[in-house]
């Protein structure tokens, strides 16, 4: 079971973090969650409600990093234009 599930998040994973299809696979996977069609069926108790939880973790999970990423680069962006800013005016004065 885990050579099958490994794959599968890795393939789920970077297909995500591809910007290319990027918000194809998040509006998929919301589908997926309100779809009554699964791959276990939610009307066997506790194991059909696996599945979404796995794909609502892995998209909570992924989204939230990508948003920590783009922060982080954002903020380190904005730091090193004021650091140059700074040098530029202590030069020119």
């Amino acid at each position: 079971m885990k050579h099958f599930i490994k794959p599968l998040y890795t393939w789920y994973r970077n297909i995500l973090r591809n910007s290319k299809y990027r918000w194809i696979v998040v509006a998929a996977s919301l589908f997926y969650l309100v779809s009554p069609i699964d791959f276990v069926t939610d009307a066997i108790p506790v194991i059909g409600w696996l599945d979404d939880g796995v794909i609502a973790t892995i998209l909570v999970t992924e989204a939230s990093q990508m948003l920590l990423e783009q922060r982080k680069n954002r903020k380190a962006k904005t730091s090193k234009q004021q650091s140059l800013n700074e040098s530029l005016s202590e030069s020119v004065s």
